[in-house]
This record gives C-alpha cells, sequence and structure tokens, in this order.
C-alpha cells in the first residue's frame, strides 16, 4: 500500500531523528559532566568582544544589561547539562564580551589627532627604542603643543628622531618641532586598521621630529607619583639592560638577543627581520609562550635540580613547589622586564596558572589553565581577541595540548625499545627531532587560518627553518641568555651573553638560507566568513573530547573547500591610498592583469600592504614625460594667484599629459600623472590644490592629494580629494574595465562613526562632527571626454 509505505518511511526517519538527539544530548552531558564546557568561556566573551567591535553599531550599554539580566534569570531555571541550559549559558558570556568591550572602550577614551600639522610638541619621554640605524623612537606624554596649539591634544604620541641628538632619557621631557599624523587606517578596505591598535594603545599621534629634539630634566622624584616612579624605574633598567647587550654583541645578533630578553625589536636590520618572517621564525623575536616556558623551564628545572642535590633538604621541603615559586618569581622579573608587552603579559598569565597549579597539586599543562589564563587577559583587554597575535598564540597553544593529549590517550609505540647505549642515544635523539618536527607542525597548522586571514602570506617553508632553529634557542640561547641575566648584576654576563650570539648568529643563518628557498604562498582577500567559520571548527575539534568534536573537522572541510572553491569576486580596477598619493590601475595585458601606479618610488608602509592583496610581482611604474613643468604654485599665505600666462601654461601641460597618456602606463610630469582607463575615461592624479579646475575641465576622474575645500568638479567630473578620503579611508573602485558595468566604490571606512575612526569626521575649525563615513561621489560611471586632438 502506498499510503502505508509513506507513514513507515516517516516514522522510521521519526525514529532515526530522535536517536540522533538523544545521541547529541549525551554527548553535551558527557562533555558538561568533564567540565569541558569551561573551555569555551573565553571562546564565548571573545565572541561577544568581536561581535561589538565589528558592527556598526552595536545596542547601547542599557539593553546589553537588560537581556543579559534576562538571560541570567532564565539561566537559573533552566536544567543543568541539557541544550537549553549550554545555550543559555552562551548567550549570558556572549553578552558579558559585549559589555566588557564597551567598557574598555569608554575607559581608553584616547584623544586621537584629526588631521596631519606640524607643531611643537613638548612631553614626557614614557617609552624609546633606538632603531638599527640609530635612530630613537619616543612615545611621549604630551605636556603642551605650541605654534600651532592643538585644540583636541592627543595625550601620548610616538615619535621617531632621526637627527644627531642627545637620547633623552625616559623621564627626562623633551621638546621638538614635529609633524604629527594620525594613526594610519586600513591600507585597503578589508585590512588591519592601524588606528584601532593605537586607541587602545593609548597613542593618539605618530610623527616625526623635524629637526634634533631638545631634552631637559623633567619633574623632581618627589613630585611624581609611586606608579610614575616605579614604571620609570622599569623601564630605565629595560633600556639599560637594552644597551648593555648590544654593547657586547653588536649587530644583529645582539638586536636579536635584546628583542627575546627585553622586546626591543627596531634595532634589527630590515634584512635580518625580513629573512625570520619569511622563513616563518619570526615568532621567536616576540616575548610570548615560547620564551616564557623556556625561561620558566630552565629556571624551574634547575633549581629543582640543585636542591635536590641536598637530600636532607629535600626530603624535609616541597623542591618541587618551592622551584615553581621560584620560576614564577623569575618570570614575573622577566615580564617586568620586557616591558609588559602584549603578547609577554598572555604569555605570563598562561605560564602563572601552569606554575600555580604546580602550587596546589594539579595538572600543570591543561586546556583548563589556558581557559584562564584566556578569559583573565580578556577580562582586562577585550580588544586583544581582534588582532593575530591573541588568535594566533592561543590557537597554537590549545592545538599545542590537545595535540599531546591525544596522543597520551593512545601511545604507539614508533621505535622498538632501546636496550644499548647507542640505541638509547639515537632514541633519544630521534624522539627529540620527532618532537621538535611535531609541535612545528601542529603549531604551522592551527596558525596558518590566521596568516591567511590577517597577512595573505603562508611561509612554505617554516616546518624545516624551526627544525633547524629551535634546538639553538632551547639547548644554547634561553639557557646562556638566562645565566647571563643572573650574572649580570655582578659583571659576570659577558661570556654567556657571548655565547648567545653565537647561537641566534647560526639562528640568523638559518633564516636567511630558509629565506632564500621562497617567499611562501600568497592569497587573496578571501570571505569575511572564511575566517569566523575555520576558528569554529578548530574550536570544537580542540576543546571537545566527545564524537561530536568531529562537527569541527567537517566545518574545517566545509570552510576550506567553499573558500577555495567558490569563484573570486572580481578584484577594484582603481585602488586609491587613504592621503590619495598613492594610485593603483588593475590593466590588462593579453591574458595577464598587471598593476600600474602614480609613482616610481611608492611608500614601503602602504605598498608592502597592497602587494599580498593585490597579487603585484613588480609593478609598472610611471613614465615621465619630457614637456615643460607645471608654473610654480602660487603663495597662498599672501593670497598671490596664478598669473594668466601660467594658467596657459598649465593648460598646455595637461593637455599634453591626457595626450600622452596611454593604457597600461601613467605619464607623468612633476606634481601630475594621467592614464587612461579600459572604458574610455582618463584619470588625472594632483598635487596642487590651485589647479583643479584646469584638471576637472580636462579628465574625468580627478584624484587629489592635497586638502581642499572644494567637494565636487563644475564639469561633472568625479573629484576624490585628500580632504574627501579624510571621511572614507582607502577606496577600491570597480567597474572601470568596460563602459557597460556600472561603477563601485568601496571605501575604508562606511558606516556609523567608532570611537577610534570618530577623529576623522571632526572640524577643528566648528568644533563640530559628523557621525557618519560614507562616500560622497557618484556611484555610475562618468562619462568618456573625446580624445584631446578630436
Amino acid at each position: 500500500m502506498p499510503g502505508l509505505t509513506t507513514i513507515g518511511r516517516a516514522v522510521a526517519a521519526r525514529a532515526v531523528l530522535h536517536r540522533i538527539l538523544r545521541q547529541v544530548r549525551q554527548y553535551v552531558s558527557d562533555e558538561s559532566r568533564h567540565g569541558h564546557f569551561f573551555l569555551f568561556v573565553p571562546v564565548w566573551l571573545g565572541a561577544g568582544a568581536a561581535i561589538w567591535f565589528s558592527v556598526g553599531q552595536p545596542p547601547p550599554a542599557i539593553v546589553l544589561g537588560l537581556l543579559l539580566a534576562c538571560l541570567a534569570f532564565a539561566l537559573l531555571r533552566a536544567m543543568r547539562d541539557t541544550v537549553a541550559h549550554v545555550v543559555l549559558w552562551s548567550l549570558c558570556l556572549i553578552l558579558l564580551g559585549m559589555l566588557m568591550a564597551e567598557w574598555e572602550t569608554r575607559r581608553a577614551s584616547t584623544v586621537i589627532l584629526d588631521q596631519p600639522l606640524v607643531t611643537t610638541v613638548t612631553g614626557v619621554v614614557e617609552r624609546r627604542e633606538q632603531g638599527a640605524g640609530g635612530e630613537w623612537r619616543y612615545v611621549l606624554r604630551v605636556i603642551q603643543t605650541a605654534e600651532p596649539s592643538i585644540r583636541r591634544s592627543p595625550g601620548r604620541v610616538s615619535l621617531l628622531a632621526r637627527s644627531q641628538h642627545v637620547p633623552a632619557a625616559i623621564g627626562e621631557q623633551l621638546s621638538g618641532r614635529a609633524r604629527l599624523s594620525p594613526p594610519s587606517g586600513p591600507a585597503l578596505p578589508g585590512l588591519n586598521d592601524f588606528s584601532f591598535q593605537s586607541y587602545f594603545a593609548g597613542i593618539g599621534a605618530v610623527g616625526f621630529f623635524l629637526g634634533p629634539p631638545q631634552a631637559k630634566t623633567s619633574a623632581s622624584w618627589e613630585e611624581k607619583g609611586l606608579w610614575a616612579r616605579f614604571d620609570a624605574s622599569l623601564f630605565s633598567l629595560r633600556d639599560r639592560i637594552s644597551n648593555r647587550i648590544r654593547s657586547i654583541l653588536p649587530g644583529d645578533p645582539g638586536a636579536f638577543a635584546a628583542a627575546i630578553i627585553t622586546g626591543e625589536r627596531r634595532s634589527m636590520s630590515e634584512e635580518a627581520t625580513e629573512a625570520l618572517r619569511v622563513s616563518g621564525l619570526a615568532h621567536i623575536t616576540a616575548i610570548s609562550g615560547l620564551n616564557m616556558a623556556l625561561a620558566a623551564g630552565i629556571f624551574f628545572v634547575g633549581l629543582r635540580g640543585l636542591l635536590s642535590l641536598m637530600p636532607t633538604f629535600a626530603h624535609r621541603y616541597p623542591v618541587k613547589k618551592i622551584a615553581a615559586a621560584g620560576a614564577l618569581l623569575a618570570t614575573t622579573g622577566y615580564v617586568l622586564i620586557s616591558g609588559y608587552q602584549v603578547s609577554a603579559l598572555r604569555a605570563y598569565l598562561m605560564t602563572a596558572v601552569m606554575l600555580g597549579a604546580v602550587l596546589f597539586d594539579r595538572p600543570a599543562v591543561s586546556l583548563h589553565n589556558l581557559a584562564l589564563a584566556a578569559t583573565a587577559i580578556l577580562a582586562v583587554q577585550p580588544s586583544t581577541v581582534m588582532g593575530p597575535s591573541f588568535q594566533m598564540s592561543f590557537a597554537a597553544t590549545a592545538a599545542l595540548i590537545a595535540g599531546y593529549a591525544g596522543w597520551r590517550a593512545r601511545p604507539r609505540a614508533i621505535l622498538p625499545r632501546a636496550r644499548s647505549l647507542a640505541m638509547r642515544i639515537v632514541a633519544g635523539f630521534a624522539i627529540f627531532v620527532g618532537g621538535t618536527l611535531a609541535t612545528s607542525f601542529i603549531g604551522g597548522v592551527s596558525t596558518a587560518v590566521f596568516a591567511i586571514s590577517h597577512f595573505q602570506r603562508l611561509s612554505t617553508h617554516g616546518l624545516e627553518a624551526n627544525l633547524a632553529a629551535m634546538p639553538l634557542i632551547s639547548l644554547v640561547v634561553m639557557p646562556s641568555g638566562f645565566i647571563a641575566m643572573l650574572l649580570m648584576p655582578f659583571g659576570l654576563d659577558a661570556p654567556f651573553f657571548w655565547i648567545m650570539g653565537q647561537g641566534l648568529e647560526m639562528v640568523l643563518i638559518v633564516a636567511h638560507t630558509v629565506s632564500g628557498w621562497g617567499s611562501g604562498y600568497v592569497f587573496p582577500r578571501l570571505p569575511a566568513w572564511f575566517m569566523p567559520g575555520a576558528i569554529a571548527g578548530m574550536l570544537l575539534l580542540m576543546l571537545l573530547r566527545t564524537p561530536i568534536r568531529h562537527v569541527g573537522t567537517a566545518l574545517i572541510v566545509a570552510t576550506l573547500a567553499a573558500a577555495f572553491l567558490a569563484p573570486r569576486p572580481p578584484g577594484g580596477d582603481l585602488m586609491i591610498s587613504e592621503d590619495a598619493r598613492l594610485v593603483a590601475i588593475r590593466v590588462a595585458n593579453d591574458d595577464t592583469s598587471i598593476i600600474a601606479i602614480n609613482r616610481a618610488r611608492p611608500p614601503a608602509f602602504i605598498f608592502d600592504q597592497w602587494r599580498p592583496v593585490l597579487g603585484i610581482d613588480e609593478p609598472r611604474r610611471p613614465l615621465m614625460l619630457e614637456t615643460a613643468p607645471l608654473p610654480p604654485a602660487p603663495e597662498w599665505r599672501t593670497g598671490q594667484t596664478l598669473s594668466e600666462e601660467q594658467r596657459k601654461l598649465a593648460d598646455a601641460v595637461f593637455d599634453s599629459l591626457l595626450k600622452a597618456a596611454g593604457r597600461e602606463q601613467f605619464t607623468c610630469v612633476k606634481q601630475a600623472c594621467a592614464i587612461r582607463l579600459e572604458n574610455g575615461n582618463t584619470l588625472l592624479t594632483l598635487e596642487r590644490p590651485d589647479l583643479i579646475g584646469a584638471a576637472c575641465d580636462r579628465a574625468d576622474i580627478v584624484v587629489l592629494s592635497a586638502r581642499t575645500r572644494v567637494k565636487t568638479c563644475r564639469s561633472g567630473a568625479l573629484l576624490i580629494s585628500e580632504a574627501s578620503q579624510r571621511a572614507t579611508g582607502s577606496l577600491e573602485v570597480a567597474g572601470l574595465a568596460t563602459t557597460s558595468q556600472a561603477m563601485t566604490v568601496r571605501s575604508a571606512l562606511d558606516g556609523p562613526s567608532r570611537p577610534w575612526t570618530a577623529h576623522r569626521l571632526y572640524d577643528w575649525r566648528s568644533g563640530l562632527s559628523d557621525n557618519t563615513h560614507e562616500f560622497a561621489g557618484p556611484t555610475r560611471n562618468v562619462r568618456p571626454r573625446p580624445e584631446p586632438d578630436q
């Protein structure tokens, strides 16, 4: 009977669904009973913070608080170890994470400079670092600005001093003429926003001194607070240690050693830094989990071994706990000397939790301890969840703990039991190599998603580099450096620093060798859902223990397949930096696509971020036109304007420039460049605001890298200026390849302003501010003009 068959199938399907749901409830109950859902506390807190930072306009705190109270009440009434209980618990933590993010944002309240300017800055030196070329980077707490005085003065600024001068000590006042600029926004839509990091670091402006700054003694120690005196003393000690290391080890080995011990990384040369990055060894220079774990392990094992040599003492007192307490004190001193950077604090918290577990007879290395450390960090600095440092370090640590826990749960004897001394040595060496290889592999795979998402680049030889370098770091560099630090007060540190330098020299040889094998794979910008999908799969796979964790495996596979098999959205045809100084055009050349730029020497800070995203190997640089230059700019302070002869000369230069403009390369004269787009439009880049009218009359798109009050072209041409991009940031324009395709403009900043972008909408003349970032130009193609000679 057909009817009975259909009913039977429905009953069978319902029975299968019932069994699946019952099994899922059993898995959820087992995970909860074993305390695995505690591991998701930092996950949900971080997710809530990430949502608050990412959305255009988050809900008010009062709304979030009321929702949290309602969900908490429902959670108290829900039955434990059920799916409903887990869902309510997760939602409460997400809302709590959003509230924590808002609290941190309000607490920071960093005033960011609204526009570039030149002024005289006077401030107290809070931090300083010496660069590879002898320059100094100062972080100043601003006391005053003059000529002009800034109405909304930032509280702290970061300034570079390249001129020869007597370096100012920490705590001294430094004064000089400087060019200040707001922290950079995204180099292209979707890339890293440096103003976000600066806002939560308390840095309101960056720049450089125009000449040698002058230092003078600040207020006396008695007039400063206790914390200010402690901070100045601590960073002065850090500074002296760095100088001592560099005096013993000149060059890159000394800079490398200072980076490992004190966290000062600016004194390393660009060649060494690039080699470490390409080879996958850059993580060594950051004071992170590796450095902190080695320091704590060396002190713990060494002190425990020394105490064990005294049998009476070892039998009477808990030597293991004493060694753990000593290691905790040592790592505390290490993190203080390192300047308590974010990565160092994160590693210290993780190490402190593990050493504390030893003191209380708990397992030292566990995912629960990792969750405690992550929760502590997110409770104080929720903004760190948006950075690659937090994401990569905790992903690698969780993967290593989960991987080795899985290995211990299913031990496999790969090598036969060694009987002779020689075979034991060989087996020990094989185990060491295998452990290093497995650690590098797990760490590399677990952080690959973040490297691709944040940097669009993945090192292909990091496994070989780490296999060669990590034994040097573990057996030579860190032990000798730790002994040198203990002997530094007695002046006996030089021999051990020399040994450390030899080890670092070999690490640099490995880095240079491996980096010569290739720079790795370059990836295009992936969809916005790629990283959340991959992270969700990794978390399920690493933090759960029942078979339900393989939902994470399926999610990872599905995310990777969807990201790499789905058709790529077309890239932009026109890219403009946020200051409108660098313009790039994607031009077709047979079956390939090349990038033409308007500057022979593009700014490295912007262009290095464009390269992997746009797939630039070697850009097509501009062709300089041999013609009469543009007339000199008038002196605007005296109200001078261009004469009639100068206007005619400018018109003639623009006509010649546009006539010579081709489709595959910018044609330039000084202060102006032109190119003809595939759809027939002409684009003109200009550095002179006094020539906007002549440029608008001749080109279809005008990009002005100067401030102006002119917002539109009367001729109907599209005007993009430094002033208009102040609100939108960098731009990426598509639809310029054909006349039939509509032009679409994607801006780096769009929608309601956030605290770290509000400075872009502030008008210092009126003291007023807008509240929305939006692109004011047309979203349709501009009608092409006829050729200049027609």
